[in-house]
């Protein structure tokens, strides 16, 4: 069963897209594909959520977008990192893993342990 994106932690939708950007540029829906691809189809993005997602991080200098045409002949933008992405994902994985490790540990506590 896929989580939908309003069943991730806050911020994350963001770090899940700086990474499939950092893959490679990406028109708006062929990011919410690479996203539900690299999860191997575990992760269920909304367009409704995407999209408001991508001009965030492109208004926050993230990401940037160009026009072009899609694999069907249609005008789309397509997205990419810019330096300040790949700065901020760096920051993103980071705590991210950290945090991932804390509550690894929190559910692995035993009573006898508290």
């Amino acid at each position: 069963m896929a989580l939908r994106a309003p069943e991730l932690l806050q911020g994350t939708l963001d770090l899940l897209i700086l990474k499939a950007v950092s893959l490679g540029p990406r028109h708006g829906y062929g990011v919410l594909v690479r996203i539900q691809q690299i999860s191997k189809e575990r992760l269920e993005i909304q367009q409704g959520s995407l999209y408001p997602a991508l001009y965030r991080l492109e208004e926050k200098g993230w990401v940037r977008s160009t026009w072009g045409e899609s694999e069907n002949k249609r005008r789309a933008k397509f997205y990419s990192l810019t330096t300040a992405g790949r700065k901020r994902l760096v920051v993103e994985e980071e705590r991210w893993n950290q945090m991932a490790g804390i509550i690894g540990d929190i559910l692995q506590t035993r009573p006898e342990e508290v």
